[in-house]
């Protein structure tokens, strides 16, 4: 059975209505073009790999002030509103974002510079309606929509400032995703890893040195977030004017892609809707059956356990435009190079992240948020591994949806959100927050695992047989590790030397395949970094 089902031709592509397509002629012979691709992607992907990681300490940071400033009734609150915010964001992109990384390159490579521009009108048009309505909606019906679904006064009031933060950042996916269209990730590590969390660690800073309370903390994210995008406006213009996108005939032949962009963006729209029940339901539910601390307990780990999605997040930025642009060439070839190149060094890069969080998660949830969340570690070993089983295998849904294959997955997405939900209602009155995790986690797989056999459909090889023995690496030296810790609870610098070790072992099966000397040949002079990583055989 292909993962496409019975619509799906021999090369991929569909002929049925059911998928969204262009016409391409199918090229299985991998190229310079798409070599080039691949290392730029790579070498691009990295830099902002090391801007997330900034980022993610940051975070880690202010996260950690926040939550022994506040009590935990107060950091529930805010964890709650912050979970109903990212709702909202997706309500408000309506998925559009993800229309600008796919479109404007396929529009570019055929010389429709009027439908790429015009794509970027409507979408930025949309999204700002959008935005604007839903704020007008939650500050109008605060009493009578919100306070019937919310029994906490405080999390209500949070939630009415800080849902101003749901267009602003709607507005922040689209900027960024032109950023990664005109192959600038220079301007995507200044705006998204570096300016933006250092704004809102200073509101931290700031709400403690003058000893104000949680709404401080809401008006500040705010702000921060609209200052972000406000800046960064000019520098889009001018990157237009420099690629000739946006000119003085350019507007006068601009063409609204409206048809195109909704069939394609309407269906993938289930997409957020899985993410969104991960993210969102289990709060509202814990909420709901337990208390706002439930919701402080899980949603605490949360940031470390994502750590696993570190470098996936970073890497898929600038992975759909360079996909998209081979998918219009019909290079099938060298899109099966790009995908396994970038797994590959998604996998190998989060691997010291993934046994970290699972071997280690209960001493590490201790250091940082104290003994009061010692419980939670549990729930950071459960998510580490749902997380890094969708980062390690690669962008399957980037990919499906690059291809167009719509059908599919509306229907891999369907099942996922209904699933979650189905957990959720039944371990969360039972177990809790663990019920959340083990619910989310067991998501997580399933959903990857449908959505890697869509592959098929798509010309991509399922796991290439030359990277089977580092994948089996991969899984089998985690559980170990974590045998280890279960039987013998050494000290936690054991832990970490075993980590070390265990990576070493990982990169050293995955060389081969990593060619790092053609993304970084100036790293590779370095003599530890070659004994490491060393040349391609």
């Amino acid at each position: 059975m292909t993962a496409a089902g019975p619509d799906a031709t021999d090369d991929g592509s569909s002929d049925r209505s059911g998928d969204v397509e262009f016409p391409i002629e199918r090229d299985d012979t991998p190229g310079a073009p798409a070599a080039d691709a691949t290392t730029d992607q790579i070498r691009g992907s990295t830099l902002l790999f090391l801007g997330k990681l900034l980022t993610i300490v940051i975070h880690l940071g202010s996260q950690v002030l926040i939550v022994r400033y506040l009590t935990e009734t107060q950091y529930g609150a805010f964890a709650y509103a912050l979970s109903v915010v990212t709702l909202g964001q997706s309500i408000a992109t309506f998925g559009l974002d993800r229309a600008v990384t796919r479109f404007v390159p396929i529009f570019e490579e055929r010389g429709e510079r009027g439908k790429a521009l015009g794509t970027l009108v409507f979408v930025s048009a949309t999204v700002l309606s959008l935005g604007a309505a839903m704020l007008l909606i939650a500050i109008g019906f605060q009493d009578a929509v919100l306070g019937a679904m919310v029994d906490s006064g405080l999390a209500v009031s949070l939630l009415v400032i800080m849902i101003a933060l749901a267009p602003i950042q709607a507005a922040d996916s689209i900027l960024i995703g032109m950023f990664a269209v005109s192959g600038n990730p220079k301007a995507i590590f200044v705006r998204r890893y570096l300016l933006e969390p250092t704004f809102r660690l200073t509101v931290v800073v700031m709400l403690i040195g003058f000893g104000q309370g949680v709404r401080f903390l809401a008006v500040g994210y705010v702000v921060a977030g609209a200052v972000g995008v406000t800046a960064y406006i000019p520098v889009l213009v001018r990157l237009l004017r420099r690629s000739g996108l946006i000119s003085r005939a350019s507007f006068s032949s601009i063409r609204l892609p409206i048809r195109e962009i909704l069939a394609f963006t309407i269906p993938i729209l289930t997409s957020d809707l899985v993410y969104l029940t991960m993210n969102a339901s289990d709060a509202i539910l814990l909420e709901r059956f337990g208390s706002v601390q439930d919701v402080g307990a899980f949603k605490v780990i949360q940031p470390a356990a994502r750590l696993n999605q570190l470098v996936f997040t970073s890497f898929s930025l600038l992975f759909t435009p360079v996909a998209a642009r081979l998918f219009a060439r019909g290079d099938r070839g060298g899109m099966d190079r790009l995908y396994w190149s970038t797994a590959l060094w998604i996998a190998v890069l989060t691997f010291p992240v993934f046994v970290l969080t699972t071997s280690l998660g209960r001493p590490i949830t201790e250091l940082a948020y104290g003994e009061r969340y010692g419980a939670s570690g549990t729930f950071l070993t459960l998510l580490s591994f749902g997380y890094y089983a969708n980062a390690s295998l690669g962008f399957n849904g980037l990919t499906l949806k690059v291809f167009g294959r719509i059908r599919y997955v509306v229907g891999i997405n369907l099942v996922a959100a209904i699933a979650n939900v189905a957990l959720n209602l039944m371990l969360i009155p039972r177990f809790g927050a663990l019920g959340a995790a083990i619910g989310t986690t067991a998501t997580l797989l399933g959903f990857n695992g449908l959505k890697h056999a869509g592959l098929r459909a798509t010309g991509v090889r399922l796991l290439p047989a030359e990277l089977w023995g580092t994948y089996a690496a991969i899984a089998g030296i985690p559980l170990a590790i974590l045998a280890f810790q279960i039987a013998f609870e050494p000290p936690v610098l054991v832990g970490l030397a075993l980590t070390g070790l265990g990576s070493i072992v990982v990169v050293r099966l995955a060389r081969p395949w990593l060619r790092a000397h053609e993304a970084f040949p100036r790293l590779m002079r370095a003599g530890v970094i070659r004994l490491i990583v060393g040349r391609d055989r």
